[in-house]
């Protein structure tokens, strides 16, 4: 990556609601200048006292959405992705709450609201598509994720994380063009 790539940091926190596993998104602010109105884990960019990326993820989703730090514990990472649009290095990681995080906007200029997703709506083949997009980049073409849940598109970044998170969670790996359980459509 070149010198001037953005880099970012965010957080999966999964968590068990009524038994069930969910993950925890937000709705990004409509008065960001990338990515408004996207759904997308909570994070954002590095601050020089930050001493990790991990620590950038967790600091920023306690700024967005007071997420505390003590109620979540790290246990892994996914693959670091560039977003096709702004193309920023993000680094996801992932963690545990032991149960459903107290968390509010608490940065409204940043985001709109937070939405807590049972994993099994996501577990759906159905609601999971590919769209061939071009890009900007020397890549060129490239395959976009997107993912329908109730009253929302997850997609690119986002989209392409959950579909990593869900088939570690399932152990299972995905084929183009399908959903979380890996079946072809």
């Amino acid at each position: 990556m070149p010198d001037k790539t953005r880099e970012s940091a965010v957080i999966a926190v999964l968590y068990e609601d009524g038994g069930e596993p969910h993950v925890m998104l937000t709705r990004r602010s409509p008065r960001m200048r990338q990515h408004a109105h996207e759904i997308a884990f909570p994070g954002g960019r590095r601050d020089p006292e930050d001493e990790s990326w991990w620590h950038t993820a967790g600091r920023e989703a306690a700024e967005e959405i007071a997420l505390d730090p003590a109620v979540i514990e790290h246990v892994g990472v996914l693959d670091s992705f560039v977003t096709g649009g702004s193309l920023s290095l993000v680094h996801p990681y992932v963690a545990i709450a032991h149960q459903r995080p107290r968390v509010h906007v608490a940065s409204p200029d940043e985001v709109e609201s937070v939405r807590h997703i049972a994993l099994s709506e996501l577990l759906l083949d159905e609601v999971w598509r590919e769209e061939i997009w071009p890009f900007r980049d020397e890549a060129g073409d490239r395959a976009v994720t997107f993912v329908e849940v109730v009253g929302d598109t997850i997609w690119g970044a986002t989209g392409s994380m959950l579909r990593q998170l869900l088939s570690i969670a399932t152990q299972t790996e995905p084929e183009p063009g399908s959903g979380p359980e890996g079946s072809a459509r």
